[in-house]
């Protein structure tokens, strides 16, 4: 997800196509969801669009049982995510803001 801060939306979008991390689809399906929002809700130019911030924080973790031998059970725990992607259309530079003296 550090790879495509920073990087205009459709150059993101060609990285993670050519990328063999099996997260890259569902990035990819946030992504365009993303540009489709913020074409439709806000009107911004799509041709302007970079990814602002993106990261993935915890969700729920479901609780599974799995049969064993003997008619016993063992814990299965799913753990699930959320994936925030952040678009904008104006790039910022950070400052430097040297050291404190």
């Amino acid at each position: 997800m550090r790879g495509i801060v920073g990087k205009k939306v459709d150059h993101a979008l060609r990285d993670l196509t050519f990328a063999n991390q099996r997260i890259c689809k569902e990035i990819k399906k946030t992504i365009h969801s993303a540009v489709a929002n913020a074409e439709h809700n806000f009107q911004y130019d799509i041709d302007k669009l970079f990814v602002k911030e993106a990261y993935c924080g915890k969700s729920i973790v479901m609780k599974r049982f799995r049969p064993r031998a003997k008619g016993r059970a063992s814990p299965i725990k799913k753990p699930y995510s959320n994936v925030t992607i952040i678009l904008s259309d104006k790039l910022r530079k950070l400052e430097d803001h040297g050291t404190k003296s």
